[in-house]
């Protein structure tokens, strides 16, 4: 019941901070199937690229979790289940048998779109670590969804390490052209182009 109201909170608190905004630059903001990926660098980096999106689109748009994290507190877990609807992965994979892509395969089945971060853990550094092989398999699983890379600027200089304060800087996130699994594209050459295309809506690499 409350969720709408605490959603809006946080999406208007993320906007208010950051002074966030959304650059279109390969694709427009229409309601399809995607896999957005991004860059990882903040624990608030899914919440800025959703945030991001039109309000249509955040309706069947559900970010990827680690559940180690966030079902480490009762807080945590309503955040990430009934505010923003997340898809939470078992990352430490307990059971070998297990597959850890089956939640978001069951997520595209329903329809929803996703929110990545196929380096897989944060990044502090500039530059994007080498790519986990999940975006390659869901490409390959679900070739219906469009790949977007999304590449979030700024949002690990607004809230620093150790700062209680965040800093005033321009957050953009800038999203590229639709990208898809090529017809006998091996997973390393795919995770090369993916990986480069992300990182080419890097402001630097503009």
């Amino acid at each position: 019941m409350f969720e709408p109201v605490v959603a809006t909170l946080i999406t208007s608190m993320a906007r208010t901070v950051t002074g966030a905004r959304s650059l279109w630059l390969g694709c427009a903001p229409v309601p399809v199937q995607r896999i957005y990926f991004a860059n990882h660098s903040s624990h608030g980096d899914f919440v800025l690229l959703w945030a991001s999106l039109p309000q249509n689109l955040r309706k069947f748009t559900r970010p990827v979790a680690g559940s180690d994290y966030w079902n480490t507190s009762a807080l945590r877990r309503y955040i990430i289940n009934r505010v923003f609807n997340g898809v939470l992965i078992d990352r430490e994979r307990k059971d070998p048998v297990d597959n850890p892509l089956q939640p978001m395969l069951n997520a595209l089945e329903g329809g929803d779109s996703l929110i990545i971060f196929p380096e897989g853990t944060r990044n502090l550094e500039d530059g994007l670590l080498p790519f986990k092989s999940g975006l390659y398999h869901l490409a390959k699983s679900y070739p219906q969804a469009e790949l977007v890379p999304v590449w979030i600027a700024n949002l690990n200089r607004v809230m620093p390490k150790g700062r209680v304060l965040p800093l005033p800087l321009l957050c953009t996130t800038s999203f590229g052209a639709p990208l898809q699994l090529e017809e006998g594209e091996d997973k390393a050459a795919f995770l090369a182009r993916t990986r480069d295309a992300l990182l080419a809506l890097a402001p630097e690499h503009s």
